[in-house]
């Protein structure tokens, strides 16, 4: 079995409803607002219809106020 944690870089996802696969394992993904490095164990955030993560529940709303809902 893979851990999600293997390799030690940046890991690829894929981000679903509630959970996300591992494409690309590594220890971390970037927050696409901040660029903050997230470890895979605190990532929390992300959206299905972008296929990005967020460090926090401010970095989501930041890019949804953003985008303005288009997706």
């Amino acid at each position: 079995m893979m851990n999600r944690m293997d390799g030690g870089g940046e890991a690829r996802l894929r981000y679903g409803d509630g959970d996300f696969e591992v494409l690309r394992p590594g220890a971390f993904v970037r927050c696409a607002v901040s660029g903050e490095a997230i470890p895979l164990d605190l990532l929390k955030y992300w959206s299905v219809e972008r296929q990005e993560p967020y460090a926090d529940a401010a970095a989501a709303l930041a890019r949804e106020l953003e985008v303005g809902g288009r997706g």
